[in-house]
């Protein structure tokens, strides 16, 4: 009998936890189908949302809490892009009115991140809610560029989840690919001139108490965020690019955001 009772626990717990994982899964797979090199065929997903609409709906009731913090994170990233996808989707094509961004932004969408609210993780949050109150609790800026945005100058929209197993690998190429995305930080030899994505700036705080002590020494008499954006691009950086930076001559500035659309749609044949 007991082993009967033992055989009927285990069937309940498997039919229970077998709906979400394959979400989960499905999820995985549509960033493997649709995303290219940080870019989405919003296009395409839109046709075949059902992965995407199953993920983003079981994301509510999570129990965010009881993960342990790797866990956690990748939940976190993993729930801000589906629900950036969702909120391109929900509105693709995107028409343009406002004359302050691309026609076809996110920012187009009203509201997109400061007043459309999700359920998730048992909480109702806005996309900037997510950003600006959970992320800074985990103390690791390199989630910041961790995000699409839904924008060619947001981080670079990984074709895979997240995952506890390989967060700390994937956080890793996230801060190395910085160093090789121009949206991310530029190099002007002929003007002696470094130009960093705004990002660094709108987190300042954060990239400052993560990297401005891994900048080299001779950065010492920059300015904390300035040696944050030193220290988060330089191990990475070309030969070419570290001599040229070695006089501590250049002028370092925060280009403008680019909110263009990360939409492959019409590149590469979809």
């Amino acid at each position: 009998m007991w082993k009967l009772w033992g055989a009927v626990a285990v069937a309940v717990s498997l039919t229970s936890v077998t709906p979400r994982a394959q979400q989960v899964k499905s999820y995985d797979d549509l960033l493997d189908s649709y995303v290219r090199g940080g870019l989405v065929y919003y296009r395409a997903l839109k046709a075949e949302r059902s992965k995407l609409d199953s993920y983003v709906n079981q994301l509510g009731n999570a129990n965010v809490d009881g993960m342990p913090r790797d866990e956690q994170i990748a939940f976190w990233l993993n729930a801000y892009n589906a629900l950036v996808l969702k909120t391109v989707v929900d509105h693709y094509p995107i028409a343009g009115h406002s004359a302050a961004y691309p026609q076809k932004s996110i920012r187009q969408i009203p509201g997109a991140f400061d007043k459309t609210t999700h359920h998730v993780g048992g909480k109702t949050m806005t996309l900037d809610q997510i950003e600006q109150t959970i992320l800074p609790s985990f103390k690791d800026p390199r989630v910041y560029f961790a995000l699409g945005r839904g924008a060619e100058g947001g981080g670079r929209l990984r074709s895979e989840m997240f995952t506890a197993t390989k967060l700390a690998a994937q956080l890793e190429e996230v801060e190395k690919e910085c160093a090789s995305r121009h949206q991310c930080v530029q190099f002007d030899r002929d003007a002696n001139k470094v130009t960093a994505s705004p990002i660094f700036s709108w987190r300042e705080k954060e990239f400052v108490d993560g990297f401005a002590d891994k900048a080299s020494s001779q950065f010492s008499n920059r300015s904390p965020i300035e040696r944050a954006v030193l220290g988060f691009v330089g191990p990475s950086l070309l030969t070419t690019e570290k001599e040229a930076l070695d006089a501590n001559t250049f002028q370092v500035a925060f280009g403008q955001f680019d909110w263009r659309l990360n939409d492959l749609t019409g590149r590469g044949g979809r």
